[in-house]
């Protein structure tokens, strides 16, 4: 689990995963890892497991003497979960020029910091994709109000801005990267060097495919480029194997969802408008898109609103 419990407070570092393992024989690390990356394995994640406590068992006796076995636990399985999922684009100042599109994806720094600091004052509680996948699969409880931030392209303003302000306050983020900018060293994009920074501070550096192109109607080699090749490259430049996919601009089919299925990802986010969530659509999980033109009150509006 943590090495700190969770805190809200604002300079506090993110809260680094730690998962325990068991050590392996020279002979057997290849196969592991090859495991590693082909299945979806548990890990632990921000908040104790909730368990039902089940009959208690008496064991033999010890010297003559009787002692009652622990409580076997029982994580209890809820069916659905209620988390807002927030889209992120630009956080930057909006470039001379800009057309309505750009404007439309640009929040503010200014904006940006004021909705984390109505999150931290109204007792939200930012969460990743793998908690929530934890909680529907295995019971792993959420706190109260849980809320996911997540960024998607990688641009530049993602490392310079988002970062810093995410670390000012605490909260773990999900950030969806490209790999061919990355490759490139596009100005625009984060580098790298950065996504592992971020990776290794905390952020969850997750897929958006090798390039931002519709995925729909797609060869299976082609998928397999886009999907698994994403993957391999966070892998390789983090270390850590992203296990969640942003389909881009939305587009999908069920070609699609396979092979992320067949690739180990536990999961997708869409463009579409929701906030519940459910094991089955693990693959087609709603977000609510925060504009360039939202006030701070019509953001609290999204995060509130029931419909």
């Amino acid at each position: 689990m943590y090495e700190e419990s969770h805190s809200t407070k604002r300079h506090a570092g993110i809260r680094r995963l730690r998962i325990g393992g068991t050590r392996l024989m020279p002979w057997a690390l290849s196969l592991a890892v090859m495991l590693v990356l082909a299945f979806a394995m548990p890990v632990s994640g921000h908040w104790e497991i909730l368990q039902t406590v089940e009959t208690v068992e008496r064991a033999p006796s010890v010297d003559g003497e009787a002692f009652v076995l622990e409580p076997t636990p029982t994580p209890i399985i809820p069916e659905r979960a209620r988390v807002p999922i927030l889209m992120y684009h630009y956080v930057s100042e909006i470039p001379p020029g800009a057309d309505r599109l750009r404007r439309d994806l640009t929040v503010t720094p200014e904006a940006f910091r004021a909705q984390l600091q109505y999150l931290a004052d109204a007792g939200y509680h930012p969460v990743t994709l793998t908690d929530l996948y934890l909680y529907l699969t295995q019971g792993y409880p959420l706190p109260e109000k849980p809320v996911v931030l997540t960024f998607d392209d990688g641009y530049r303003d993602a490392y310079e801005v988002v970062f810093p302000l995410l670390l000012e306050y605490g909260f773990p983020g999900t950030f969806f990267v490209l790999a061919t900018p990355m490759h490139q060293e596009s100005v625009d994009y984060m580098t790298w060097a950065q996504a592992k920074e971020m990776s290794d501070a905390g952020m969850a550096i997750e897929g958006h495919g090798r390039d931002h192109v519709d995925l729909r109607g797609r060869s299976n080699d082609y998928l397999v480029y886009q999907i698994l090749g994403i993957q391999e490259a966070i892998h390789y430049h983090t270390g850590r194997l992203p296990r969640f996919f942003a389909y881009p601009s939305g587009q999908y089919d069920a070609n699609v969802i396979a092979v992320l299925r067949s690739a180990g990802y536990w999961g997708a986010v869409t463009t579409d408008w929701g906030q519940e969530h459910t094991l089955g659509d693990m693959f087609e999980m709603d977000r609510l898109r925060i504009r360039g033109s939202d006030t701070l009150e019509s953001f609290v509006d999204k995060l509130e609103d029931d419909g």
